[in-house]
């Protein structure tokens, strides 16, 4: 009978408990709204700000009016740790939404990540209506925007870009979507997707015109570690907007985020090609290293199962092959005397002409 060992089983037994509740928690964290006021779970889980409202029956948020210095905003009402645990386990997340804007040339949307104490309440004349302060003394914060306005203070690449902002307005990247046929503010509906792979630690941006199917390329790509940026310090996600002097209106029509928790050992490659293929050289060295070792190990293997099986054989042949069978002695066979006889054979009627 197998025996167990009970500290082993101890061991397993935490750590799946473990897991099990990083996974409760990371599903904690995730919603879906295809549309809002229709949502039970909508009042609960997002707060809105300032002139933010619910409109056309539920089917949309107004986030902006249609009057000059208007300014609006969606956040999630559970603050987030980019960092989990002990282990230090560290939280990947994902978020997709629909956003319209009007033609005027407003400051347009942006997607933030903003410490846990931001006042969220509080709007002044900065882009997307964010209440930063100085750059020096001003929170750290992360947002991606999508930006209808060029402000030469921040210098903007046109009023038709999207750009990631890190602590500061001035965008370290940024692409011009024009080059892609796309307007942000061409009052027809778009759709984003934002990754960031924990793994990697990489933030990924994509756009586009249908909401069928998520492009495969990302718009915008940039290296970032979340965690060492707010370590244990819980994070707000969120959507704001503002239209400065125009009269530019930006609505959202659905809104989901999805939160994933992996620890250290399951950590991705990171998804630059070009990072990846020098980390993947020394890997595969390595590898084909391993692998010569493993096979002139099992060649030798082989080779001594081989020969112990042949001595096996040759043993077993000199114990078993030379014995002569031994026959009892009633069915022993004895030498006999036999006698023949002649038999004449004597034809009654001659077959002539082949008759009878």
């Amino acid at each position: 009978m197998a025996k167990f060992n009970i500290p082993t089983c101890l061991t397993v037994l935490t750590f799946m408990i473990s897991h099990l509740k990083t996974i409760n928690a990371g599903s904690s964290y995730s919603f879906s709204f295809e549309s809002f006021d229709k949502n039970p779970n909508f009042q609960s889980n997002i707060a809105l700000y300032g002139d933010a409202k619910v409109a056309g029956n539920g089917s949309s948020l107004q986030l902006t009016r249609s009057v000059s210095s208007s300014a609006g905003r969606v956040m999630y009402k559970q603050p987030i740790k980019l960092v989990e645990g002990i282990s230090g386990n560290t939280v990947s997340f994902s978020t997709n939404f629909s956003f319209l804007m009007s033609r005027d040339g407003g400051d347009g949307l942006a997607f933030l990540l903003v410490p846990g104490g931001f006042n969220v309440r509080m709007f002044d004349n900065s882009p997307f209506g964010l209440n930063l302060g100085s750059e020096r003394s001003g929170p750290k914060f992360v947002a991606v925007e999508f930006d209808t306005k060029r402000d030469a203070e921040y210098g903007d690449l046109n009023d038709n870009h999207v750009g990631i902002d890190v602590g500061a307005f001035v965008s370290v990247k940024v692409r011009n979507v024009s080059s892609n046929d796309m307007v942000l503010n061409s009052g027809k509906r778009l759709h984003s997707w934002i990754d960031y792979e924990a793994g990697s630690k990489r933030l990924e941006v994509r756009l586009s015109q249908s909401g069928d199917m998520k492009p495969i390329d990302p718009l915008l790509s940039y290296p970032l570690d979340l965690s060492n940026m707010w370590n244990d310090e819980r994070v707000l996600i969120g959507l704001s907007s503002s239209n400065g002097n125009s009269s530019q209106t930006c609505f959202l029509y659905s809104w989901s985020l999805k939160l994933r928790h992996a620890p250290q050992w399951m950590h991705s490659e990171p998804l630059d090609p070009r990072d990846f293929a020098k980390r993947a050289k020394p890997v595969l060295a390595q590898k084909k290293s391993d692998c010569i070792l493993k096979m002139l190990a099992a060649m030798i293997f082989g080779s001594a199962c081989g020969a112990l099986g042949a001595f096996m054989v040759l043993y077993l042949w000199t114990i078993f092959g030379n014995r002569r069978p031994i026959v009892p002695e009633e069915c022993s066979v004895h030498p006999g005397d036999f006698e023949f006889k002649k038999v004449k054979v004597v034809v009654d009627k001659a077959v002539q002409d082949g008759k009878h």
